[in-house]
C-alpha cells in the first residue's frame, strides 16, 4: 500500500528551494559544520593522518587553507583526484618520468632524491651471492634476447662481480651452494662472450671463453665462440685448433663441422691470394730489373730532383712486354712553352718517335693568337746531363737525343721546351745567364 506523506503542521511556513538557507532555518549542529573549513583529510579519510593520505595519492598534495574564512558548501575532491588537479601537466609528466616504471632515461637529476629508485637498486643486492648473481644473469639474458649486447655485457659483468664479494655473515655455505655459484659463473662468462662477439670485441671473447673452459672444460659453446673470434682476427690456425678441440668432445656437432668447413675454405682462399701476391711481387721485381738493364744498355741518363712532379701512373716502360729486353722503351714527355707559361703532357712517347710527329697534332695551340707556334716555326730544347741545353731536332728519334746528344731524363720525365724560332736565340742566352747567376 502506498505511503502518504503528511503535510507540516504549520501551513504558513514554506520552503523556497531556490534560496540559500538562513542561519535560523538550520539546526545548531549543521551551522557549526558549515563554518568549519573543509579539508581533504577530514572530508574523505576521517581518522587517517596526513602522512598516510599522502602515501595513498599518486602525487603530493599541496597544503590546504581557508584563511579568508569564507563559507563554502563545495564538496572537496577525493585525495587521488586532488593530487592530480593540483599540478600542471608538465609537473605531472615530470613526476611520472621519475617513477622507475615509466622512466625513459636515467640522468643525475632523475636519480637524485628518488626513494623508489633507491629501493629498487637495493633489491638488486638482496639475498645470497648466488641469488644476486642469478638476478643479473637473468636480466642479462633478457638483454641478449633483445640483441642489446652492450647492456647484456654489463649485466653479466655485474653478476660475475657479485660472485667475487665475500659472503655475508650467516649466508648459506656448502658444496651445493658452491656448485650453484660455479654454474652461474660459467653461464655469465659464456654469455658475456657472446655479447663481446657481437660487439666485435674479439680478444675479450677469447678471454671469456677461456674462463668458461677453466670452469667447465667440456663447454662446446666456448670452443665454438673462440673459433669465431679467431676467424675474425684472421688467426686461422688457432681457429682450427679450437674447432678440433670442440669436435673431440662432440664429433657430430653440426655447427662445429660447418665451422671447420668454412675455415678450410678460407684457408684455401687465403693461400690462393697469397700466391697471387707473391707472383705479383716477383713479376714487379723482374720488370724493374729488365727496365734498368734496358736503360743502361741504351746509355740513357736518369736524374732525380727534390720535387718530382705528380704523374699518377705515367712512367718509363717497356712495351708490349715489360719483362722482355727487346721491347720498346716509352717515356712520359712534358712539352713546355716557357714564353707563355703553358705546357702539354704526353703519357707515353716511344724511343723511335720524333718531336715533329707529336707537334703535328698539337699545333696550332688554342692560346697562340699570333700564330707563332707552327711545326716549322719552332725549335725544341732539353736539359743536358751537364746542366746545359741540347737542341732537339724535330725529325730526330727520341732515343738518339737521349743517348747521343746528352739529354737527361729528370724524375722519369723527358722535358722539352718549345720556343718560337724567332726568339729562340734570345731565350737560350737568357737561360744561360740564369744558369750562370745560379751557379
Amino acid at each position: 500500500m502506498t505511503r502518504i506523506e503528511e503535510l507540516p503542521d504549520d501551513p504558513v511556513r514554506s520552503l523556497n528551494l531556490n534560496s540559500e538557507p538562513s542561519a535560523s532555518d538550520l539546526p545548531s549542529q549543521s551551522l557549526h559544520a558549515l563554518n568549519q573549513t573543509p579539508s581533504h583529510e577530514s572530508a574523505t579519510s576521517p581518522g587517517l593522518s596526513p602522512a598516510a593520505i599522502s602515501q595513498s595519492t599518486p602525487f603530493p598534495l599541496p597544503p590546504t587553507s581557508n584563511s579568508d574564512g569564507a563559507l563554502t558548501t563545495t564538496p572537496p575532491l577525493p585525495p587521488q583526484m586532488a593530487s592530480v588537479k593540483s599540478h600542471t601537466v608538465d609537473e605531472v609528466v615530470s613526476m611520472i618520468h621519475r617513477t622507475p616504471l615509466f622512466m625513459t632515461s636515467l640522468d643525475a637529476d632523475t636519480a637524485a632524491d628518488n626513494p623508489e629508485l633507491d629501493a629498487m637498486r637495493a633489491l638488486l643486492y638482496e639475498g645470497t651471492r648466488a641469488e644476486i648473481a642469478q638476478g643479473f644473469r637473468e636480466r642479462g639474458n633478457e638483454m641478449a634476447k633483445a640483441k642489446k649486447w652492450a647492456d647484456g655485457k654489463e649485466l653479466y659483468s655485474k653478476g660475475l662481480a657479485a660472485l667475487g664479494v665475500e659472503r655475508k655473515e650467516g649466508e648459506a655455505n656448502g658444496e651445493a651452494e658452491d656448485r650453484k655459484e660455479v654454474e652461474i659463473e660459467e653461464a655469465c662468462y659464456i654469455n658475456r662472450a657472446l655479447c663481446n662477439l657481437e660487439l666485435k670485441n674479439y680478444r675479450s671473447t677469447i678471454l671469456d671463453c677461456a674462463s668458461t673452459l677453466r670452469l667447465n672444460p667440456v663447454n662446446i659453446k666456448a670452443h665454438y665462440r673462440t673459433s669465431l673470434a679467431q676467424i675474425s682476427l684472421q688467426n686461422l690456425p688457432a681457429a682450427i685448433l679450437s674447432t678440433n678441440e670442440g669436435l673431440a668432445l662432440s664429433p657430430q656437432n653440426g655447427p662445429l663441422l660447418a665451422l671447420l668447413a668454412k675455415i678450410t675454405s678460407l684457408q684455401a682462399s687465403l693461400a690462393a691470394t697469397e700466391r697471387k701476391r707473391l707472383d705479383r711481387e716477383a713479376r714487379t721485381k723482374q720488370e724493374q730489373l729488365v727496365l734498368k738493364a734496358a736503360l743502361i744498355a741504351r746509355g740513357i741518363r736518369l736524374r732525380t730532383t727534390a720535387q718530382p712532379p705528380e704523374m699518377e701512373d705515367a712512367a718509363i716502360r717497356l712495351v708490349p712486354d715489360p719483362v722482355s729486353p727487346t721491347s720498346t722503351l716509352t717515356f712520359p714527355v712534358l712539352l713546355l712553352y716557357p714564353e707563355h707559361g703553358q705546357s702539354d703532357f704526353i703519357k707515353g712517347v716511344g724511343e723511335a718517335e720524333t718531336l715533329g710527329e707529336h707537334l703535328g697534332y698539337l699545333l696550332p695551340l688554342p692560346w697562340d693568337g699570333k700564330g707563332e707556334y707552327t711545326v716549322k716555326g719552332v725549335d725544341g730544347y732539353m736539359e743536358s746531363a751537364k746542366g746545359g741545353l741540347v737542341k732537339v731536332g724535330k725529325k730526330v728519334e727520341l732515343l738518339r737525343v737521349l743517348e747521343g746528344a746528352g739529354g737527361v731524363v729528370a724524375d722519369g720525365v723527358v722535358r722539352i721546351s718549345v720556343v718560337p724560332r724567332g726568339r729562340a736565340g734570345a731565350w737560350v742566352e737568357e737561360m744561360k745567364r740564369r744558369k750562370g747567376a745560379a751557379g
